[in-house]
């Protein structure tokens, strides 16, 4: 469903994608690690469209959106729901504003249509009853379910998580873990996690990608990563 071919980025001097290749089949839990500042998040932002690469290609159902302007990426980037590191809600707006905010602004639902997706998808991540609170009513992993809900509102084919557990204590972190192993089975979705956390790259992930000098270091499922010999992927994990 994804493939990236000998991908380059550079900003400045400063070299961060160095010819990356990989592919993520469709419905599978695929997990990239690596230290911080490795690039994980850049290659996640030139998957998604978001960023032009220096060079290679990025295929999304065998079409190269390289090479699409922004109108026609921004059917491509319709595939792809995102949650965003610090969940990026918007402060001002309503639990339920917030999930909803797409399908205001496309207008192709009627208000009573938007309020039960809403409500669909809140409780599809175990916030049934939680719409009318603000963000600064919400604990740390209950704003990550609230930007996962309006991730999934309009039921994307492929959810991009980056970072899903930062700054989530274990328990939380386990919830949210349990959480995108529920989407990707219940939507039936391709998963991309971003992650350094090795204990949820363990329980999500079917396909492990280790991002290290701007290139894919190894690659294998999570208990060939975990019983490496290779000194670089021992030692991260």
């Amino acid at each position: 469903m994804i493939e990236v071919n000998q991908l380059r980025k550079s900003f400045g001097t400063q070299e961060v994608l160095c010819g990356v290749d990989l592919s993520i089949a469709r419905g599978e839990s695929a997990v990239i690690i690596g230290g911080s500042g490795c690039g994980k998040s850049v290659l996640l932002r030139h998957i998604i469209g978001l960023i032009q690469p220096d060079s290679g290609d990025v295929k999304i159902d065998g079409e190269n959106i390289v090479t699409l302007n922004e109108r026609q990426l921004i059917k491509v980037r319709r595939k792809f729901g995102m949650l965003f590191q610090s969940a990026a809600l918007f402060d001002s707006l309503t639990v339920e504003e917030n999930v909803g905010f797409l399908l205001h602004r496309e207008q192709t639902m009627s208000q009573t249509e938007i309020k039960n997706t809403v409500a669909e998808a809140l409780e599809l991540v175990d916030l049934a009853g939680t719409q009318q609170k603000k963000p600064a009513e919400l604990s740390g992993g209950m704003r990550k379910r609230v930007g996962l809900a309006r991730a999934i509102v309009y039921k994307p084919e492929i959810i991009v998580y980056d970072e899903p557990t930062t700054g989530l204590d274990p328990v939380v972190s386990d919830s949210i873990d349990q959480l995108v192993i529920k989407m990707r089975d219940q939507l039936n979705c391709t998963s991309i996690v971003v992650t350094h956390d090795t204990r949820s790259m363990r329980r999500v992930g079917n396909h492990v990608m280790m991002l290290h000098h701007g290139v894919i270091h190894a690659n294998g499922k999570p208990d060939e990563i975990f019983n490496s010999n290779d000194p670089i992927v021992h030692k991260f994990v």
